[in-house]
């Protein structure tokens, strides 16, 4: 099974990249998971303004946010999401974030 360090703590990963356990998110694993799965160097404002806006969906409603929610939330376009997150919301994205893998994510 794979699995980064982040501070410390291994955090195991499913076979796609996703954390098994989201409840062992934090910002250094969202480092870690961005370095090793989506081959991001650093984070800027914008990425964890789309990653907060999903945790904090996420944490509330249980599921992930629908993309045009994430672009309404975090105040960017579809087309600069998709810059950040060259794998896409729902699957880079919501993998830094944290989140288990969104239903209808191929």
């Amino acid at each position: 099974m794979p699995e980064i360090e982040a501070k410390g703590q291994t955090i195991q990963l499913n076979e796609e990249g996703f954390m098994q356990n989201p409840e062992e998110w934090s910002e250094e694993a969202a480092l870690a998971l961005a370095k090793a799965e989506e081959d991001l160097d650093s984070l800027t404002a914008e990425h964890w303004s789309v990653i907060h806006y999903i945790r904090e969906y996420y944490e509330e409603k249980k599921l992930a946010p629908m993309v045009r929610k994430v672009c309404k939330g975090s105040g960017l376009s579809l087309t600069r999401i998709f810059e950040l997150f060259p794998s896409g919301p729902a699957k880079g994205a919501c993998k830094l974030a944290g989140l288990p893998k969104p239903d209808g994510c191929v």
